[in-house]
């Protein structure tokens, strides 16, 4: 049973989520600052769901300390953002959110957004010569996680590490935004849809530079991207 931890300061909402959740076989428990939500994650917590308007400790702050924390800087966190508030969700993603829900959100959007975070985080069983995806100077784990440029462990959000097996499985083809939404995000590509540019710049930055000062990642204008490999 996959733990869902609530920090929200709305009490109604976050009583009516538990409910819904609870009734999908979700084991949820709640916070209503972000102070309090940070005192109890544990072991268990297999995702966070994050307002960002907070008394005490705003959504914001306290993702940044789920980022920085050595034990749970991996955890997967959906951020809930107000309609409308492009800046939240641009500022979540750049401080490493996984995913984003504008309020007012169906029942049915916010279990398949969970549903997609988790399937990322809790891969299916692989087969034995899909254990280690090497790429060049990248060599990927899937079972653990775990990904090593020039034999050092990064340090990447689930959602960087699947965005980086989806480029270290195809490398010189072209993913358009669609597709890496489908695939990597579950959900269809949206109008003014930031999330996987902002995924792309982020997993950027962790990615050392090649020994030839090639970029890794392409951007290909009004199509996708590809990751530049070795002819």
């Amino acid at each position: 049973m996959s733990h869902i931890l609530i920090i929200d300061d709305d009490t109604e909402l976050t009583t009516l989520l538990k409910e819904v959740l609870t009734l999908e076989g979700f084991s949820v428990t709640e916070a209503h600052d972000g102070e309090a939500g940070l005192g109890m994650l544990d072991e268990r917590t297999d995702i966070v769901l994050l307002d960002v308007m907070m008394p005490k400790l705003n959504g914001m702050e306290t993702l940044k300390r789920i980022r920085t924390s050595s034990q749970y800087a991996q955890l997967p966190v959906l951020m809930l953002t107000a309609k409308g508030e492009e800046i939240d969700r641009v500022i979540g993603l750049e401080l490493g959110a996984d995913d984003y829900l504008p309020k007012p959100f169906s029942d049915r959007e916010l279990l398949a957004r969970i549903r997609a975070i988790l399937r990322r985080t809790q891969p299916a069983p692989m087969h034995k010569s899909s254990e280690v995806l090497e790429c060049d100077d990248l060599r990927l784990y899937p079972k653990k996680q775990e990904a090593y440029c020039h034999d050092q462990l990064l340090d990447l959000t689930t959602t960087e590490f699947a965005l980086l097996t989806h480029f270290v499985q195809q490398p010189g083809e072209t993913l358009t935004k669609e597709t890496l939404s489908l695939d990597v995000l579950g959900k269809r590509l949206a109008a003014f849809d930031r999330a996987i540019d902002m995924h792309v710049s982020n997993l950027r930055k962790k990615l050392p530079p090649r020994h030839d000062g090639r970029e890794r990642i392409k951007t290909l204008r009004g199509r996708g991207y590809l990751m530049i490999a070795e002819d």
